[in-house]
């Protein structure tokens, strides 16, 4: 056994018990600067770097992906409702949103307001979450994926919403669904929390449970009670613009390396890992749904390849940080079969209106990453349960159940949450827009503007 130097410390409390009290504070302000430098230069610039790539996602990736699919006349509100949520959550974040997701509550399902108007969130770590970086960097980067989360909801009523409406429903829905959800999968002491006190250790490295679930399944409610679009399914509704769609495809898939991999929170082996399988299942899922519509259709189209893509990154989310680069590659591959499916034979028999297909891909891709995260989760790439077995990979098969137990928790919220909210803000101001409006255009009836100006 090493000998212990019990001096250095004894010496330590002399110098400060002997201290004058300028030069005591002095010796405690070196102290704290000591502290300052033990945090790790690269983990923060690193997670800086994941900060923006992940707003780049809404603002411009989301943004010109779903503004590219809609018809002309809507794609100036399209665009809108993704950049205004990028305001609108910032400045809920910052007032009690992240004290709500991150801070320690009386109950394991929502935070409490230790960290309202960001009080104590500065340069010192918060070691629960990130050890190695200011906690107002952990803030900032949990901030992105608050703003994007609500805005993939917007796929699925797109062309038939109030912007009025929109506002009151996003505010409502971060308070009443994003933030609990949030907390309890990744707040310290949450119902679903992994490795802070949890009582049923859910895994969701980036977001299964958290964003697609949530998002997913608030998009079909949506759809569901707002109606379809006037026309809909007998009017021709192409995209106006696969150009702006497939250039934010490719912005999405840049910077969802920052969503997945910066969820290691570091600069680490672990965030090379999750960046890799990151890449291998949008490149699978890419793949298998072009092949599933060319079987289908007879043609690959752009749409599909795009969509596919965007599939598997959802699928790989909550994966990311636990599996190995083989399996990435059969979720993102299960992925693109799955989610085709969803987005034309099951909503064709359905017959609800998803206008973007929200739910078909973030819905079912979600459920689908996060059961298969319970599957292929291994120690070897993360050993977050210091050496205990993670998925069925692992051994421990029952991990599925806790897995399928998050998903249900995630779809129960966002289904009562959604539901709740509609009814209050049809009942205030209305959430559908007329039908004159709807004709018309949301660019001009909404905004009084027009995406493209032939005249000028």
């Amino acid at each position: 056994m090493a000998k212990i130097n019990l001096s250095i410390p004894f010496l330590l409390l002399t110098a400060l018990a002997s201290a004058q009290p300028a030069d005591l504070e002095k010796r405690l302000s070196d102290l704290d600067k000591a502290a300052k430098a033990a945090q790790s230069a690269g983990d923060n610039a690193w997670m800086l770097v994941s900060a923006a790539l992940v707003l780049m996602m809404t603002g411009p990736g989301l943004a010109l992906f779903y503004a590219g699919l809609v018809r002309r006349k809507n794609v100036i509100a399209t665009m809108m409702q993704s950049f205004v949520l990028m305001a609108l959550v910032t400045v809920i974040w910052a007032l009690i949103g992240y004290s709500f997701a991150f801070g320690e509550g009386p109950t394991p399902f929502l935070g409490g307001f230790n960290y309202a108007f960001l009080h104590n969130v500065g340069a010192a770590p918060n070691a629960d979450y990130a050890g190695t970086i200011p906690q107002q960097t952990f803030m900032i980067y949990q901030l992105m994926f608050a703003i994007i989360t609500p805005a993939l909801i917007s796929g699925a009523f797109a062309e038939r919403m109030k912007f009025s409406a929109l506002l009151l429903f996003m505010t409502l829905w971060m308070f009443i669904v994003y933030f609990p959800m949030a907390h309890m999968v990744w707040g310290k002491g949450g119902f679903l929390n992994a490795t802070l006190g949890g009582k049923i250790p859910c895994f969701d490295f980036a977001g299964g449970t958290v964003v697609h679930i949530t998002s997913g399944v608030s998009a079909l409610v949506c759809a569901l009670y707002l109606g379809k679009r006037k026309g809909y399914p007998n009017e021709p509704m192409r995209p106006h613009s696969m150009v702006l769609a497939t250039v934010g495809a490719c912005l999405l898939w840049v910077g969802w390396f920052g969503f997945n991999a910066g969820s290691a929170l570091a600069a680490s082996s672990l965030a090379t890992s999750a960046f890799v399988a990151t890449h291998f299942a949008a490149a699978a899922a890419a793949l298998s749904w072009m092949v599933a519509e060319w079987m289908h259709t007879g043609k690959p189209s752009v749409l599909g390849a795009i969509s596919g893509s965007v599939a598997g990154l959802v699928a790989i989310t909550p994966a990311s940080g636990f599996v190995k680069p083989m399996p990435a590659l059969i979720i993102g591959a299960a992925a693109g079969v799955v989610c085709f499916l969803m987005a034309t034979a099951v909503k064709k028999k359905f017959g609800y209106d998803d206008s973007l297909d929200a739910f078909g891909v973030h819905g079912a891709g979600g459920t689908l990453g996060a059961l298969l995260t319970g599957v292929f989760a291994t120690k070897e790439i993360n050993d977050a349960l210091s050496g205990k077995a993670l998925g069925w990979a692992d051994g421990n098969a029952a991990q599925i159940l806790n897995q399928l137990i998050g998903c249900a928790i995630a779809a129960g919220l966002a289904i009562v949450g959604t539901f709740l909210i509609l009814k209050i803000c049809d009942a205030l101001i209305g959430v559908r827009a007329s039908e004159d409006q709807e004709i018309e255009g949301l660019d001009l009836s909404m905004h009084g503007e027009e995406g493209y100006n032939f005249e000028a």
